[in-house]
């Protein structure tokens, strides 16, 4: 899954593809290097980031899904979104998955739109929101914490309608360093649920703060991490770089197959 966040202000690639020109040449990058799905958020949801209205965020990601899918018909679009009235807007112009960092519990309606909706639904573990999120990350149980969190948001989620559920640890959401290797060590009891795996590691704080870099010194790092959370088994990777991705793909699946 290729990243392109439509934002001014994310972590690494803020002001990368803010623009409908931008996006697209990125995103046609991106599928021509091999990615199976394109991540369009225009909410950054960093730490501290400035909270915008849907006015705000459907003006930076439709025009651009709207351009993605005129130049790649054929394209997976997902819309990274907790407010359901962005990502009904975004699967009306094309998009075909919501990526919802909130786990529908930032918007009372988004659970039964993506139900109205039936589109593949992406629900992810993090605690407050962007702006808070740094001061929430006391556990007195990280793992078990989590994992009943996703047992309630998919029992909700499955009560509401919703067929297809992927669910996302939330690397670096309410967590600190510690804590995401950690999750990372134990991945694999998230396989306990049945459903989908995916793992957004790419340039994350606790690659660059471990190596002592900054974001952009971390794919190194990165393709790392992701090899490893293939081997736990994650089913979707969701990275800045798609290429250097598919890469580890190909050798850790290679790998499996010995």
């Amino acid at each position: 899954m290729g990243i392109i966040n439509a934002t001014p202000d994310s972590f690494y690639d803020g002001g990368t593809n803010n623009t409908v020109d931008k996006a697209l040449t990125t995103a046609t990058k991106m599928l021509n290097q091999g990615a199976t799905l394109l991540d369009i958020g225009g909410y950054s949801s960093r730490p501290d980031a400035t909270d915008i209205s849907s006015e705000e965020e459907l003006n930076r990601v439709l025009p651009i899904i709207k351009a993605i899918l005129l130049k790649n018909p054929n394209a997976l679009v997902s819309i990274d979104t907790f407010r359901s009235q962005v990502a009904k807007k975004a699967i009306e112009a094309g998009a075909c998955m919501i990526n919802d960092i909130t786990a529908g519990l930032g918007d009372s309606k988004m659970l039964e739109t993506v139900a109205q909706l039936q589109v593949p639904y992406v629900m992810m573990h993090m605690r407050g929101t962007p702006q808070t999120m740094k001061s929430l990350s006391q556990y007195d149980d990280l793992l078990v914490e989590i994992r009943h969190y996703f047992s309630e948001r998919i029992n909700s989620a499955r009560a509401a309608g919703i067929n297809d559920i992927i669910i996302d640890p939330g690397f670096g959401f309410a967590k600190n360093t510690v804590q995401n290797f950690e999750i990372l060590k134990q991945l694999e009891t998230f396989k306990m649920f049945d459903v989908p795996l995916l793992v957004g590691l790419s340039r994350k704080s606790m690659i660059y703060k471990t190596l002592d870099c900054t974001p952009a010194e971390a794919l190194n790092g990165t393709s790392v991490l992701n090899g490893i959370a293939i081997n736990a088994g994650a089913n979707i990777l969701r990275v800045h770089d798609v290429a250097e991705a598919i890469e580890v793909v190909k050798l850790v699946c290679e790998l499996n197959v010995i």
